[in-house]
């Protein structure tokens, strides 16, 4: 059992980073296997809607020129998946969307091949914006027919400066409920 989480962030070792590394703590604690990829500083584009994949039925994107195609494997492979993103002007990261945009429309014109994995976000934020990239990060999980791990509160952090989520309390308790909780998930479907 794998969880690959993508960290949207630019900053690889930020709060979104770290973040994630709470919920792998507890993933591994339980023997589940996990991956982070890094891809907030990496030249992604969004969806070109060509519709090529419909067509190929490859599980691949037709844009070739960055590393999505690599991505999208990962998460094939995976038996849970995070996506993770700082908030940056109200919204997740263009990397994040990026991902969303094409590894979304890939996984459908492939026959759902997200369908059943387990999904969870983080998002890591100032002040405003959390609640929005935290949904909007959980309908991509949703269209995919993925069931969404929870945890007791929203998967966030207050946190701007990085490391500053060593502050937030409340917040790395979530996290950890949460990476709990999706190791239970992916046992119970996937035993």
């Amino acid at each position: 059992m794998k969880v690959t989480a993508f960290n949207g962030s630019p900053r690889p070792a930020g709060n979104t980073a770290q973040a994630i590394g709470y919920v792998f703590e507890e993933l591994k604690n339980e023997g589940i296997e996990t991956e982070l990829v890094n891809i907030g500083t990496k030249k992604l584009s969004g969806c070109i809607a060509c519709f090529k994949c419909r067509e190929n039925k490859d599980k691949k994107c037709v844009v070739k020129d960055d590393p999505m195609n690599e991505y999208i494997a990962k998460m094939d492979l995976s038996d849970g998946i995070i996506i993770g993103s700082p908030v940056y002007y109200g919204s997740m990261t263009t990397n994040t969307k990026a991902l969303i945009e094409r590894c979304g429309q890939v996984a459908r014109a492939n026959n759902d091949m997200l369908n059943r994995k387990i999904g969870s976000p983080i998002v890591a934020v100032r002040r405003a914006g959390s609640n929005f990239t935290y949904a909007a990060i959980n309908f991509f999980f949703g269209i995919n027919q993925m069931p969404i791990a929870t945890s007791s509160y929203w998967n966030m952090t207050l946190a701007r400066e990085q490391g500053e989520i060593q502050k937030d309390e409340e917040g790395i308790n979530t996290f950890r409920n949460l990476g709990k909780n999706m190791a239970w998930l992916i046992k119970k479907t996937r035993l």
